[in-house]
């Protein structure tokens, strides 16, 4: 395990610069920590830390690799995501338009709500465009395929640990009672800001040659 170390640190370290970097799940979970509340918002980071498990079991087993070199399947990953960030365009827009909801309504979450929320947040991470493109560059250059099963159920709970964490801190900050505040102030804005980055997101990530 110790001669794998060093993979693992530079595959974590793609993993992190990913997380941290802002995209579209750290705008997709903007728009649920500022209308639903801090709780909501975590489970969907667990929903994306399980999804970010996947990609890296995908990518210890060399499916990254196998993907990156299959053209109709990139496509399908890039329709896929496109589809889904359009989709969150379109409820953006939505909010923008509508009046706020009640105080009761804004702040409840509807029944089975956690289950629901930890499988958007896994949908959306396994058809992150964003995400499979950092798995790729992992698969690239981590050299993954040849560490032992040890290391790989330890590279598992970092990729899931790392992704938690990370998305949990964005969460936690978006949902901040400051935060929120500024957002009810300026929800309008907010809502219309996102669905443009949604939408112009859902574009690039069509138009983007393979």
């Amino acid at each position: 395990m110790i001669d794998d170390l060093p993979n693992l640190l530079i595959a974590w370290g793609i993993q992190l610069t990913g997380v941290l970097s802002p995209g579209p799940a750290v705008a997709m979970l903007l728009g649920i920590s500022a209308t639903r509340g801090r709780a909501p918002a975590l489970w969907t980071c667990v929903g994306i830390g399980m999804g970010a498990m996947l990609i890296a079991v995908l990518t210890v087993f060399g499916f990254a690799t196998i993907l990156a070199e299959w053209r109709a399947a990139m496509v399908a990953v890039k329709i896929i995501g496109a589809g889904y960030l359009a989709w969150l365009a379109w409820g953006a827009f939505r909010k923008a338009l509508s009046p706020p909801p009640p105080p009761s309504v804004a702040t409840t979450e509807l029944a089975g709500g956690t289950l629901s929320r930890i499988g958007a947040g896994f949908l959306f991470q396994i058809g992150n465009p964003k995400a499979i493109f950092f798995w790729i560059a992992v698969a690239a250059v981590g050299s993954l395929q040849t560490i032992s099963a040890a290391s790989v159920a330890l590279f598992l709970a970092g990729a899931f640990t790392i992704s938690f964490l990370g998305h949990g801190g964005w969460a936690l900050v978006l949902s901040s009672a400051p935060f929120r505040a500024l957002y009810t102030r300026a929800r309008r804005g907010v809502e219309a800001t996102l669905g443009v980055f949604f939408a112009f997101a859902s574009f690039k990530i069509l138009t983007t040659r393979t």
